[in-house]
């Protein structure tokens, strides 16, 4: 077995209708097609793949055991990072911007509403 890349992340959140408008409105998700589970949630596609599955729950968004999530950041590769900054920009969503010459990135960093750190790669070259 060889693992080629990250299918999906899956978010549980108390504000599930306020988080799909928001990766809709700030990064460009739509959501879509999600089997008929017996609990609330959204599926949210980039192109023809679920990237992001949000699970609305009630009480804590943390990961329902013991101990504290660890998980720091996940993150999507895109192009156009001047397009993406000027709509951060125009809908005053706090950001941070880097430049990774030695890997070809830009990174710009972004949170969701329930603050979950994601960071979008743009080629530097574009």
């Amino acid at each position: 077995m060889a693992i080629s890349k990250l299918d999906h992340v899956n978010v549980r959140t108390t504000q599930l209708n306020r988080m799909i408008e928001w990766y809709t409105t700030v990064l460009g998700l739509r959501s879509g097609e999600r089997p008929n589970f017996s609990f609330t949630g959204a599926w949210m596609y980039a192109g023809d793949h679920a990237v992001v599955h949000l699970v609305g729950i009630e009480g804590e968004p943390g990961t329902g055991a013991e101990v504290p999530l660890k998980l720091e950041h996940f993150a999507f590769s895109a192009s156009d990072s001047k397009a993406f900054e000027i709509s951060l920009q125009r809908s005053s969503i706090p950001y941070r911007k880097s430049e990774l010459s030695e890997f070809g990135l830009i990174q710009i960093n972004v949170w969701d509403p329930d603050g979950n750190h994601i960071h979008i790669d743009f080629p530097i070259s574009e």
